[in-house]
């Protein structure tokens, strides 16, 4: 099992692992622990390279199972690298996945919309919620209420419960289809303290603050009570 050093601190950016496998047909290395995210939860993957014996070998797509493609030279098994992450797209995906936390609790907590779906880039991301009807005005009030979320400089905290214990949470599955494995022993959450907890997989900043202002760009209906809002990431707070 490859020890995923993201789950519990997001604010590495380099790391010391060991190459356990590669996968010729992918072009990829499996290695011992990581910092690179696969993607999932419409986060995608990180990107960076791997230093090998002075060699620097580009990660171009870390998939499901953790791995890691590189350009290059496959090193063998049992070989020491040095992973460092592309921090600046990282860091970017950071702040705009606990924007879209801020907005799911936003609008979970003051209008009781659930979350259909969602995807995002660095600095901007879509989210699909059940709303019967979406107005400009609407828009406007929630746009108000996610900034004052980040002002109110909230800590985001990461923790990994016991499943019982994970789903005695109310609420804890904010999508409208519950995407845990099933048999998981063990359950992820992400707390934006005092607006929202859920379960979750992909990486954080510390606070609300680090987000910076929040726009949104765009709302539409796709179908039904199905509508959705497009976000877009200002500066972070200083």
């Amino acid at each position: 099992m490859t020890a995923l050093l993201y789950h519990l601190d997001s604010s590495i950016r380099t790391f010391e692992a060991v190459v356990t496998g590669c996968d010729d047909e992918k072009r990829g290395v499996l290695l011992d622990r990581t910092a690179f995210y696969p993607g999932g939860g419409g986060q995608p993957n990180d990107a960076g390279h791997l230093v090998v014996g002075g060699v620097t070998l580009p990660v171009v797509k870390v998939e499901r199972g953790n791995v890691h493609v590189i350009e290059g030279e496959l090193p063998p098994v049992g070989t020491a690298v040095q992973g460092v992450l592309d921090w600046e797209r990282r860091y970017k995906l950071m702040r705009t996945h606990t924007a879209m936390h801020i907005l799911c609790g936003v609008v979970w907590r003051d209008y009781g919309a659930s979350v259909t779906g969602g995807n995002m880039e660095p600095l901007s991301g879509r989210m699909d919620f059940e709303f019967e009807r979406l107005q400009k005005e609407l828009v406007g009030e929630i746009e108000a209420r996610i900034n004052a979320e980040v002002v109110a400089a909230r800590d985001v905290r990461v923790k990994i419960l016991p499943r019982d214990e994970a789903f005695a949470i109310p609420d804890l599955i904010r999508t409208k289809i519950n995407l845990l494995p099933e048999g998981i022993s063990e359950v992820r959450t992400v707390e934006i303290v005092g607006l929202d907890l859920q379960a979750d997989g992909g990486t954080h900043v510390a606070n609300t603050r680090e987000v910076g202002t929040i726009r949104i760009s765009d709302y539409k209906s796709k179908g039904g009570i199905n509508k959705r809002i497009y976000i877009e990431l200002g500066d972070p707070i200083t």
